[in-house]
This record gives C-alpha cells, structure tokens and sequence, in this order.
C-alpha cells in the first residue's frame, strides 16, 4: 500500500512540474487595489459580488474595498453570511446572490474561509449543474471562474493563492476540500491596513498556521528548490516580524511582511500539498470548531517531535536559513534549535498547548479520520500509523 501511496506521489509531483500551477497576479497597497480592479476590465455599473462575513462588514474593514469600486463606477452587492467555517449553505446562497444581481466578478474579503468560499462561488457560477460537494476532492471543477480579485485581512491561510477551498458539509459532519487549478484566485491583494484591527491572538495563530504551511511544504517528499526557496523565505519573515505584530498591531511593516509571508507559503503548499498537522487539524476544527490556526499551533510541535530524527536534515535546514543556528553544530544540534525556538516563539504569544475540546471517547475516530484524510494525498516524509496518531491526539488533550 505504501509504494501505491508513494506511486500517487510522484504522479502528483510529475503534474506540478509538467502542467505547473497557475499563479494569481499579485498587487500591494490601495494603488494595487485599484490597479487589480481596473484589470478586471468591466463595464461601467456591473455589479459585483463582495464576498465577507458579518464582523468585517460591521467594523468596516471593506469599506476601503467598495469606496475603490465606487471609485471606477462599479456597483458593489455585499454578501456577508460566510461563517467561520462556511457551510454549503453559506457557498449555495453566495451563489444565489450572485445570480439574482447578476454580477460580472467576484471580489472576496477575508480569511480563509471568506476567500474559500468566494472561490466556490466562482466554481457554482463556472459549473451551475453541480452541487457544492460535488466539487469535493481532485479536479472537480475544470472550467474557468468568473473574474475575480481575493484580498486577505488574515495573514495565516494563503488561500489567495491557493488550490484549495475546504468547506463543510454538515449533513454529513465533515470537512471537504476541493483541489483545482482553476480555484487559484486570479488576483491576490495585499492590504496591511486591513489587518490591524485583528486581536493579537488571533495575528498569532493564523502566522503560525502560515509557518505550518512553510514547515509541511519543506518536509513534503514533494518539494522542490521552487517550493523550499519560497517556504524557506516565509519562515523568515514570519520568525522576525510575528512577534513585533502581536506586540504592535498598528506595525504595517509587520503585518505587511506577515502577509507577503503568508502569500510565499501558500504558494509552497499549494505545489507540494500538506501534511499530519494539518490532517489531524482538520477533523478538530470539523467535530469542535477549533479555530484552524489554533489547532495547527498546538499540533505542530507534538506531529514534529513524532518524526524525531527523520525531519532533522529539514529542520536544520530552515534554522540554518533563520539564522537560528550555529553552522558548526551538527545537524541534530541544529534541528533542535528549530524546536526549541518555535517552543520559545509559541510561549511569547501565549498559545495554549492543550484543547480542553477534545475528548478521549472520540480520539480514536478522529485518528481514523484524519490518515484517511492524509493517505495518499499528502506526501509525507514518513507514514504514520494509527496508535501515533491516537498517542498525538492523547498528548494535546487538557
């Protein structure tokens, strides 16, 4: 089974460097703003379709967004009913909004799960026949979507350059992902000043669900000198300016620099997918709505110190590039140094090492979930069986 998986590797990692993924046209600041909105070339009182959640367009971080519309006579239609982990539902009455205004672009403002489900609104526009989990799981769309600009307030998912969109299904009480080139935004927005009213725990968790992103993108077996120059870069930036964002949100070169990190790591993962963090991430924001980048802050050491001594070639790698590191220490030296500074970087923005959530009568079905989840998709550096996972699981329960 394992050579199978692994067969299912290469495959994937043959497609990435032979068809190549598609890269969103990136645009900094409020000219780039208005630059991306020129560029989507529509008439003048086409409507479009602003995708967000009831908080952001209560506090008015989309304002900047429809004054730029206005702006260039084009007429702004808030959907703002995305929850924190959008459902069908949310996807299916986005997409009936849409419809009924008759709009000519998407434009999504947000997290990862504001930006997921725009992009599955462009998917229901691009294929109207399909339901919302029928795009679940590989190449289920193959069309192209409506134009469309996505803009993160979240320094953490790098959904606007993503191939993925997760969503969940509750009647089956699960959460899907879909996986298709045509789902990379075709516009990326990076606004800093939309991120400075985000409460420091939350700046904290959704960076470091960022540098996941960067750390599973260097341990995948798919990765490339591409993948690990961008994820490598990330790490950087994301170890030299987390902490001057959580302590000073107000910092736009902070949160500026999160963003573009963000940005780098996603386009990391993307091309060589993720890993048992993220696995096992999932099925507890799926069971208990544990915010995703809260369950990846608390899973990530305990999944790291599971690989031990087979990831410290890696690991040593990013400390070394951090300037974490002496070069004259040896590789397990230097990995260890890896560790013990992220340990150091989790405790200085007071994230939790345990999920009271979690409790110990479903441990083994979401340890089931989550390899199925990961097997084959994720090329992993080494295959985790059943008990480790349940024993990881185990570790992160108060």
């Amino acid at each position: 089974m394992r050579l199978l998986y692994r067969c299912y590797h290469f495959l994937l990692k043959c497609i990435v460097r032979f068809i190549g993924i598609p890269a969103p046209k990136l645009y900094q600041g409020l000219t780039g703003l208005n630059s991306a909105i020129q560029d989507l070339t529509l008439p003048h009182d086409a409507q479009v379709l602003l995708v967000t959640d009831k908080v952001l367009n209560e506090l008015s971080v989309i304002s900047p967004v429809i004054t730029a519309l206005e702006a260039q006579n084009l007429r702004p239609v808030v959907y703002d009913q995305v929850q924190a982990n959008p459902t069908v539902e949310n996807i299916e009455q986005g997409y009936q909004t849409y419809l009924s205004n008759k709009c000519k672009a998407i434009i999504s403002v947000g997290g990862g799960s504001v930006l997921d489900a725009a992009k599955l609104i462009g998917a229901r526009t691009a294929r109207p026949k399909r339901s919302v989990d029928a795009f679940s799981g590989l190449f289920k769309v193959l069309k192209p979507l409506p134009p469309n600009i996505a803009i993160p307030t979240t320094a953490g998912t790098g959904s606007e350059t993503t191939v993925a969109a997760v969503f969940n299904d509750e009647k089956r009480g699960k959460k899907l992902a879909a996986a298709d080139f045509c789902l990379v935004p075709q516009r990326a927005v990076l606004l800093s000043q939309l991120t400075t009213s985000l409460p420091a725990g939350i700046t904290a968790t959704t960076a470091i669900d960022a540098l996941t992103h960067a750390i599973e993108a260097i341990l995948s077996i798919n990765a490339t000198k591409l993948t690990n120059d961008k994820a490598l870069e990330a790490c950087e930036l994301i170890f030299c300016h987390l902490p001057i964002a959580y302590s000073d949100g107000q910092n736009l070169q902070a949160r500026e620099k999160l963003l573009y990190a963000s940005f780098l790591a996603g386009q990391a993962f993307t091309r060589t997918s993720v890993g048992y963090v993220h696995a096992i991430s999932h099925q507890l924001t799926a069971k208990y709505g544990t915010p995703h980048g809260l369950a990846n802050a608390v899973l990530l050491l305990p999944v790291l110190h599971w690989y031990g001594s087979r990831i410290h070639h890696q690991l040593a790698t990013i400390a070394r590039y951090c300037n974490l590191t002496s070069l004259d220490y040896p590789v397990e030296r230097q990995a260890q140094d890896l560790i013990t500074h992220i340990t150091q970087l989790l405790a200085q923005l007071n994230i939790q090492a345990h999920l009271s959530e979690v409790i110990s009568d479903d441990i083994r079905s979401l340890a089931v979930l989550a390899l199925e989840e990961a097997h084959p998709d994720y090329p992993v550096p080494h295959f985790m069986a059943l008990p480790d996972c349940q024993h990881i699981l185990t570790q992160i329960r108060a």
